[in-house]
């Protein structure tokens, strides 16, 4: 529903934040014939989900991996929106590879076609050393109450702990197992392994996650005729000026920028900044960290079944991606790793990537260490009930980010989502 008011013709929409949410704001209003400003504190949109040249790897990496399932609708009107809608790859059908660093075993889980899980049935299919009976904790993730703790239901201890249950709630919440949210958790399963293969399959960008997402659609956004899209880069959004019943202003690095009574905003920002700016509407979260490792390999390499994936079990990286001759792994809820030197998190994580591509002894080449120390919020059941929603208490003022109340975990799909709605509450 609109909360324009009636009788007031539509004024512009400034969207702050340049990242995926935002973009996805601004997209979503101009469709629905809005004129928006689009205000970035940096010099490049995409916030979080970026890409760049890396002049050590000589290529172009993301910022981070991100993975994407075919349950993520949003993202793919997105992507439809922009003009892009083959920007994702994804393999024939949904494979997970795993490689179980300790032991040696590899395993691949293929999700049913349909809603039954009947591959957990077969002794070949399932996770080795687990029976059909491991599984039922997926039901009751599913069914978890709001209070619950992943760990709650799982246990800290087994083969399932440690071949599925831990790596998919680290992967999925940025979170250990032992605080995450059961029932965030239990409502990605329902949406995606739950409702069978095609909403499994994972996509990945095909060249990165600039040219898929981010650049086509400031693209689309700044070729629109009659200044419907304007974007201001450098440009921080010190504070909010209000008025009886809504913004008045923006005090902004690069000057004050009063608003017109028929004029929105959309605040799009990162959680941290966003309590800065409104600290009695959204909590100061605690964060969780993310490191990524990004490494040149001899030659190019691919991984088992056309997967983007690999899941490393018993290691330190828990999830490797390869895209050509550059091998990136992923170390979420990355809380003690964080904080140790570049060189030693490369030289830690780089056999692991050696044995998984079978490069046998091969010398650690150039690498990138990319470290995220405020990734995502930590996906607690305490955080996860105090995420805003889209609405605040002001009539031109409404929120968007993968930290509001999505009902999906901190994810491009949860920011993209929260943009749309952003921009449907505007009307």
């Amino acid at each position: 529903m609109s909360r324009r008011r009636s009788g007031r013709a539509p004024g512009r929409v400034h969207v702050i934040g340049a990242g995926l949410a935002g973009l996805a704001a601004a997209v979503e209003l101009v469709q629905r014939g809005r004129t928006v400003t689009v205000h970035e504190a940096t010099r490049q949109a995409g916030g979080r989900c970026r890409s760049f040249v890396d002049p050590a790897l000589d290529a172009l990496i993301d910022n981070g991996n991100h993975l994407l399932m075919g349950a993520n609708t949003a993202t793919f009107r997105f992507l439809d929106l922009v003009g892009v809608p083959e920007a994702l790859a994804a393999p024939a059908h949904a494979v997970f590879p795993f490689l179980d660093l300790t032991t040696g075993e590899r395993w691949t889980i293929r999700p049913s076609r349909g809603p039954l899980p009947w591959w957990v049935l077969r002794a070949k299919s399932r996770i080795p050393g687990t029976a059909p009976g491991d599984y039922a904790g997926v039901l009751r993730m599913m069914l978890a109450g709001p209070k619950k703790r992943v760990s709650e239901i799982t246990g800290l201890h087994g083969t399932m702990v440690d071949r599925f249950w831990e790596p998919l709630t680290v992967a999925v919440l940025n979170t250990e197992i032992e605080a995450a949210s059961a029932r965030l958790l239990g409502r990605t399963l329902a949406l995606t392994f739950a409702r069978g293969e095609a909403a499994s399959r994972p996509y990945m960008a095909r060249d990165g996650l600039s040219p898929a997402l981010v650049d086509p659609a400031v693209a689309f956004l700044t070729r629109l005729d009659n200044d419907r899209a304007r974007f201001v880069f450098n440009s921080r959004l010190r504070g909010l000026e209000f008025g009886p019943d809504g913004v008045t202003a923006l005090d902004t690095t690069t000057g004050l920028i009063p608003l017109a009574p028929e004029d929105s905003v959309v605040l799009a920002v990162t959680a941290p900044v966003a309590h800065d700016l409104l600290p009695d509407i959204v909590p100061d979260f605690a964060g969780r960290p993310i490191v990524n490792a990004h490494f040149s390999l001899p030659a190019p390499a691919a991984l088992p079944e056309g997967s983007p994936l690999l899941g490393l079990i018993g290691g330190t990286g828990q999830w490797l991606f390869v895209r050509g001759s550059i091998a990136s792994v992923t170390v979420s809820a990355a809380t003690g790793l964080v904080d140790e030197e570049s060189e030693t998190i490369a030289r830690r994580i780089w056999p692991e990537v050696a044995r998984a591509l079978d490069l046998g002894s091969a010398p650690l080449g150039a690498y990138r260490i990319i470290k995220e120390k405020r990734a995502t919020f930590a996906q607690t059941p305490a955080n996860v009930a105090a995420r805003p929603g889209p609405d605040t208490p002001w009539r031109n003022l409404v929120l968007a980010g993968d930290w509001t109340d999505t009902g999906l975990p901190a994810t491009i799909e949860g920011a993209i989502r929260s943009g749309f709605t952003a921009a449907g509450r505007l009307g």
